[in-house]
């Protein structure tokens, strides 16, 4: 499509200026002390909607974060579009492991590096360029609405209730998104299967404060041991989850699906050389592919408790904490397995600690249809832009909302992402290649067309 190309490399400059005045607010959702930034980043949002022809853009409150909410509206009976996206991003930390500044963003050897280059801002701010350059032509086939959130990095808790609220406002066609991965740079993909979540932190106490580990070593339970017992008894050798009726409600993939599902190119060499490891590991009987897509996991994501600092300090402490993050397949009710592990790993605990046990966050799994016209105008546009059909996958990650709108709204999403595996989300040096930027905001282009041609 040479006109969406000429438009790309005519205002390449512009879009990236604007891409970095959103990508430089610190919009972490996660942290109390980011709070006036989520705002300022909702009304950097809401510019930019404007500026790229919205007849509407506001920001609108939930009971967390607020809103982003704009639509451009051409005909009433015309299909309608609901671009999904979110503003906040990931902590940052370890800073010291970055190699430029995370809210400063660089562009190196033709990536842009910073805190959501990709996860999600430079995603979200693709469909807003394609867009632009619709509206700018006059060549906008369908109405618009966008709706860009604060909270999905904390499994967006305010807005299944502020959706239920406006779904009048919201009702549309098709959700489209882009807050996924391709397979790799030449391998265009479409996310047809994303994991829930549960997510939950766990503090063993032993005494009422840190005791001396030569007077009371050996006589009081020390916190940070029975942690480390506690959560290795969570999994055997194999992998498997050692939690009754964990695996109850997990769909089984027959073996025509599972030989589908591993037909993605997969190089388990280049996998291990990127990741500096010298071997894999998960459940066993399970390949790569299906133990990231298919297949549910329990993993410490944070764990600590005692004297961390520099030199020595011989204590023993009282209490240790842990975050514990379990990824769940389709049909895992997220809310089911919080309490089972709970009821779990309150039985498992000594008596000489006490054991609390904290529900962070969680949201449910999602499969969407390969076969309905949002799925076929995303595909079709793919293929025009990078000459491959693209190949469904199931991704490991989790976008809770997308489940809250099928049962909300009642609209199917589309997850047509653009980021690699290389882009290191929720990492230091998350990247985004600018190539991928521009090829985005060409195959958006093209799904309005083919979208609106479809449903016809």
């Amino acid at each position: 499509m040479s006109d969406i190309k000429t438009y790309i490399k005519e205002n390449e400059e512009r879009f990236l200026n604007e891409l970095f005045e959103l990508i430089r607010i610190p919009s972490i959702s996660s942290s109390v002390e980011h709070k006036e930034d989520m705002l300022k980043c909702a009304k950097c949002w809401q510019k930019h909607l404007l500026a790229a022809g919205v007849d509407k853009a506001e920001i609108m409150p939930t009971d967390g974060n607020p809103v982003v909410y704009g639509e451009k509206i051409i005909d009433e009976n015309l299909p309608v579009v609901l671009v999904y996206g979110h503003y906040d991003v990931m902590p940052v930390d370890p800073v010291s492991e970055w190699q430029s500044q995370p809210f400063e963003p660089e562009v190196r050897d033709g990536k842009i590096y910073a805190r959501g280059a990709d996860d999600d801002k430079g995603q979200s701010f693709i469909h807003a360029k394609a867009f632009e350059f619709l509206v700018k032509t006059n060549s906008l086939p369908c109405n618009v609405k966008f709706l860009l959130e604060g909270e999905e990095e904390i499994s967006s808790p305010s807005l299944p209730e502020w959706c239920k609220k406006n779904k009048k406002m919201l009702q549309s066609d098709i959700i489209i998104l882009s807050d996924t991965s391709m397979i790799n740079q030449d391998t265009p993909s479409i996310t047809c299967g994303l994991r829930g979540l549960a997510y939950l932190e766990v503090e063993v106490k032993s005494a009422n404060r840190d005791l001396h580990s030569g007077l009371y070593g050996g006589a009081v339970a020390n916190p940070i041991n029975v942690l480390a017992k506690m959560i290795a008894s969570l999994t055997d050798p194999q992998g498997c989850i050692k939690i009754k009726d964990f695996y109850k409600d997990v769909i089984k993939l027959n073996e025509r699906e599972r030989k589908d599902l591993n037909k993605a190119p997969f190089n388990l060499t280049e996998y291990k050389k990127d990741l500096n490891i010298e071997d894999v590991f998960g459940e066993e009987g399970y390949t790569t592919i299906e133990r990231t897509g298919i297949r549910p996991t329990l993993d410490v994501c944070g764990i600590w408790g005692g004297y961390t600092g520099e030199g020595a300090k011989t204590v023993i402490p009282s209490t240790a904490y842990a975050k514990i993050s379990m990824r769940l397949v389709p049909n895992q009710n997220h809310k089911t397995i919080a309490q089972l592990f709970q009821d779990h790993f309150k039985s498992i605990a000594p008596k000489y600690v006490k054991v609390k046990v904290k529900n962070l966050h969680g949201g449910q799994g999602y499969v969407t249809p390969i076969h309905s016209s949002g799925y076929r105008a995303a595909s079709k546009a793919l293929r025009d832009v990078y000459g491959k059909t693209p190949i469904p996958v199931r991704s490991g990650g989790s976008i809770s909302i997308i489940s809250a709108f099928d049962e909300i709204l009642g609209i199917k999403s589309i997850m047509m992402g653009f980021g690699l595996p290389s882009d290191a989300i929720h990492s230091a040096n998350e990247n985004f290649p600018v190539y991928n930027f521009h090829k985005g905001i060409e195959a958006v282009t093209l799904f309005y067309k083919y979208f609106a041609e479809l449903m016809k």
